[in-house]
């Protein structure tokens, strides 16, 4: 048995390192750590509560917005407030805007990319992919980053910025729209639906949100679009069979509305079966921190750069006892997608096609409910509900972000924040080992993945990190 190091990781926010034990050609185990240390609960305790707002959005540039919405319903919980149905709405598109915008990344920047590589030379696909997403030279970037720009101006009609916005209060958002403004969100929209069907999907948004069926999934392979050149590469490489997991699949549900969410909150295994919304934890058996509690609602984050046996500065959550993974795939598997959940039964495990086949057709769903959002706002009526700071309280913000459940943990005592833990969904996927050893889930996926004489540059190892798309500085706390 010979051991790797992977690491440092490009097309990667923030710093990641893999320990891979190789056996006969494959990994045998993997130790995933995450090598930066932030610091943002310690910065958030003894601030006033409102502070959260200002500061948890820094987190991150590219989840800003879920950052956000996490410390807003936080503070929701402990003020009591309720958004207008406008403050509702208005919330989920910027939120949408946010997510839509981080799926193209990965699929275009992130993901595609590996498949131009010269070892993929003799393929009968590797032309396209090269003229399509070869890094700094490929088409498809110059058709999908002005989309993406243009998405983003809803940032700036209703969040006034991104990142950083301060308009997500708990109440609502603090801008309210004009018509003129509901008018270029819609057109907004339309210009995205357009760049979506001709060059993404090559068919109608409607249509690629009703697959239900793999079979109805590899015939649209066969047709034009970036998303149908993926599935001929993933279909020749068997991705369904690399970096499988199986393990729980976590939601916290998105987009809250009067008539309740889009994607519903909820854990189901990888054949479908509702699972137990266990208790959350998080344990630092092989991280560099020192022991506490293991309830985020009561915890403290201490680092200890000596800690023996440690490897990360992740903590390892926890559902119930056991690992859980989370993400689009997660989403629509909880959500009921029968296309997801048909590819997560036949393997019986998630795996690289069905993260990455969540990921780009929630773009399609998630733009639909868009559309509806913005005709539904009703220009007469308030977008937010004053809230006061809170004195004294405990609340919990579960949202999802992109690569899946985010939370955040406050407590606020005389006014100022007393505790403040955040559980982010790279923490869930990029888990270190627990206190009895069990791996987390790119720990798990990445075992038996053949590298061969390529070692650590085996393209196999890129696919299954990326597939999970790690942000490791929303991570390491």
């Amino acid at each position: 048995m010979s051991r790797l190091t992977v690491g440092p990781f490009n097309r990667v926010e923030g710093d990641l390192e893999l320990t891979l034990e190789i056996e006969d050609g494959r990994v045998a185990e993997a130790r995933v750590g995450s090598t930066l240390y932030r610091g943002f609960e310690q910065i958030l305790v003894g601030r006033p509560a409102n502070d959260a707002l200002t500061i948890a959005p820094r987190i991150c540039g590219i989840c800003s917005v879920s950052q956000s919405l996490a410390a807003a319903a936080a503070l929701r919980e402990i003020s009591g407030v309720r958004p207008p149905p406008n403050g509702a709405l208005a919330a989920n598109l910027v939120h949408a805007a946010e997510n839509i915008a981080d799926h193209l990344s990965h699929f275009y920047l992130f993901f595609m990319p590996d498949f131009a590589r010269e070892s993929y030379a003799q393929r009968p696909w590797h032309g396209e992919i090269v003229r399509r997403f070869k890094a700094a030279e490929g088409g498809a970037p110059r058709d999908m980053l002005p989309a993406r720009a243009r998405l983003l101006h809803m940032m700036g009609l209703i969040a006034g910025k991104w990142p950083h916005s301060l308009a997500l209060q708990p109440g609502g958002v603090t801008r309210a729209l004009d018509l003129g403004g509901k008018m270029r969100l819609l057109a907004i929209l339309s210009d995205f639906r357009a760049f979506a069907e001709t060059h993404l999907f090559g068919a109608a948004l409607e249509q690629m949100a009703a697959l239900e069926t793999p079979a109805q999934l590899w015939a649209h392979a066969e047709g034009p679009g970036d998303f149908a050149a993926f599935l001929r590469v993933a279909r020749d490489l068997r991705l369904d069979e690399l970096g499988r997991c199986a393990l729980p699949l976590m939601s916290f549900g998105a987009y809250h509305a009067e008539e309740g969410p889009l994607f519903r909150a909820g854990v189901v295994d990888p054949t479908g079966a509702a699972a137990p919304f266990g208790a959350i934890a998080e344990q630092v058996a092989t991280s560099f921190f020192a022991d506490s509690t293991e309830d985020p609602a009561q915890a403290v984050t201490l680092p200890d750069m000596e800690r023996a046996g440690a490897y990360s500065f992740a903590k390892a959550p926890r559902l119930g006892g056991r690992p859980a993974e989370t993400g689009a795939v997660a989403r629509q598997a909880v959500a009921g997608q029968k296309l997801i959940r048909a590819l997560l039964a036949q393997a019986g495990a998630s795996h690289v096609l069905v993260r990455v086949v969540a990921r780009v057709l929630e773009i399609a769903r998630v733009t639909l409910a868009a559309e509806a959002w913005a005709r539904a706002l009703n220009l007469r009526e308030s977008f937010c509900e004053p809230a006061r700071e809170p004195a004294a309280g405990a609340g919990v913000g579960r949202v999802e972000a992109a690569r899946g459940a985010l939370g955040h943990w406050l407590r606020v005592e005389r006014g100022v924040i007393a505790g403040y833990q955040i559980i982010a969904p790279t923490t869930w996927n990029f888990s270190p080992r627990d206190a009895n050893g069990v791996p987390g889930p790119l720990e798990q996926a990445l075992v038996g993945v053949e590298t061969g004489a390529q070692g650590a540059k085996a393209v196999a190892i890129q696919h299954v990190v990326r597939s999970f798309d790690p942000c490791m500085v929303c991570t390491a706390h």
